[in-house]
């Protein structure tokens, strides 16, 4: 397993729910097939930017935060469109890559992914329903 796959099942599972220990995360790489050890789990929480609070893990806020979706989106959106599962996402020349980082950013949990290229972001939703209450979501963010 590499590193960044170690680390995106770490920060899924603190996510997820609560995971008090290192011990407790250990078991629950290791269910997933991803064996590790408590150096390599102690550099990975440290890299993360994990704390611990009463709740379990959690992700330190970010020191600095890029632009708002809200502000990107309302003023490089041209055109939002659903097909199947899928939401395609029209900007001006040059600024799909921004935004898409920004709406990465605002972690909706219907989205599964996005993919940029220089003015069209591919939103990836599970299933079609999903992806059609992506787009009336996106609309109504654009009409305020």
């Amino acid at each position: 397993m590499s590193k960044s796959y170690r680390h995106g099942q770490i920060l899924k599972l603190i996510r997820a729910g609560p995971i008090f220990t290192q011990e407790e995360l250990a078991r629950e790489l290791k269910k997933q097939e991803i064996q590790t050890t408590q150096v390599t789990l102690s550099r990975d929480i440290r890299e993360l930017r994990l704390v611990k609070t009463r709740e379990g893990y959690a992700e330190m806020q970010a020191e600095e935060a890029g632009p708002q979706f809200r502000i990107l989106a309302t003023e490089f959106l041209l055109d939002v469109r659903a097909a199947q599962n899928l939401v395609v996402l029209r900007t001006a020349p040059g600024h799909a890559n921004s935004v898409a980082v920004a709406l990465d950013g605002e972690e909706w949990p219907d989205i599964v992914c996005t993919v940029a290229g220089d003015d069209t972001i591919l939103v990836i939703a599970p299933d079609s329903i999903t992806a059609t209450r992506i787009r009336s979501k996106l609309l109504a963010l654009l009409k305020t």
